[in-house]
């Protein structure tokens, strides 16, 4: 069977046009189209109707691709299932993960995966949060690291860390003046209610945090006055260091990363925000023997590095 027939079918169905398939599949277009266009005389009926824009699938169409679907399904079980039982002495794990935790989360667990199955190739794809949805609901990744909630009907998860969100500050930023240290190292760390932010610019970090950020503080009774949003968490925790605004922030960033300038840090006297971190695949998907042993180094490795605040 020609396994990159049916590939190529699925990205023309899901891209919905010979161009953009042919970007995807890194081929010229004219020869995509040729193909499609061979394999449908050879079935002697169509797959696409190409009278409407975008593209549709015909009847015969969504049953070749309902069909392709499964028939590589199966072809990917069967792949991921000789190389367990080849003992993970060579094959290759595909993760999604959001660009800044991929920056500060993945090298200690990437390191510890390596060191104990060399063999592996590590393939990231790096995305925003609604797209690594989709690449774990489609089987383009073995598993996307993400927050909940995510939708328990499509997924399964296993949990990886809590982690809290903490409200960064200015260093020179009035708290300071009221006798709080607020330093990382800090144990505990002081506590402060968020209706004394109420007149202060407010930072986010990505989509996600953009909503939480505006839901926390109507909850204590205020409307932030949101000035820059960033997809960048050591870009929100830079501008918060230089005193542009102050941000929530998630704890874990804090604690991997390196950054020379530190702001002020508190928790939220109530609600206390926290959001869990999932490794997330498909439900009822077949999941290799590779992701399960990254998915408890990255418990192990994220467990230990949390107690060593």
């Amino acid at each position: 069977m020609d396994f990159r027939q049916l590939q190529y079918i699925l990205q023309v169905a899901e891209e919905r046009s010979f161009s953009k398939a042919a970007q995807k599949l890194y081929i010229a277009q004219p020869s995509l189209s040729q193909f499609i266009h061979k394999l449908e005389q050879r079935l002697g009926i169509q797959l696409f109707d190409r009278s409407s824009s975008p593209l549709r699938l015909t009847f015969a169409g969504e049953l070749y691709v309902e069909t392709a679907k499964r028939i590589l399904d199966l072809k990917d079980l069967l792949s991921q299932q000789i190389d367990d039982i080849a003992e993970l002495k060579k094959g290759r794990l595909t993760i999604g993960i959001s660009p800044f935790r991929s920056a500060y989360i993945l090298p200690s667990i990437l390191l510890a995966f390596q060191q104990k199955f060399p063999g592996i190739e590590i393939i990231l794809i790096e995305a925003n949060f609604t797209e690594l949805e989709s690449y774990a609901s489609n089987g383009t990744t073995d598993l996307s690291i993400m927050t909940l909630p995510i939708r328990e009907d499509l997924f399964a998860y296993t949990p990886l860390l809590s982690e809290e969100l903490v409200l960064a500050l200015p260093p020179h930023h009035p708290a300071q003046a009221r006798g709080h240290n607020a330093t990382w190292d800090q144990n505990p760390r002081p506590r402060m209610d968020l209706t004394e932010l109420h007149k202060d610019p407010f930072i986010v970090l990505g989509q996600r945090l953009h909503q939480t950020t505006i839901e926390l503080c109507r909850q204590a009774g205020f409307e932030p006055r949101i000035i820059l949003e960033t997809k960048s968490a050591e870009a929100a925790h830079a501008f918060v260091a230089a005193g542009v605004g102050v941000a929530f922030i998630p704890d874990t960033f804090v604690l991997f990363s390196n950054m020379s300038e530190r702001p002020l840090y508190f928790s939220v006297n109530d609600p206390l925000p926290t959001r869990k971190l999932v490794a997330a695949y498909r439900a009822g998907k077949y999941l290799p023997r590779a992701a399960q042993e990254f998915i408890a180094i990255a418990q192990e490795t994220l467990r230990l590095k949390k107690t060593q605040v």
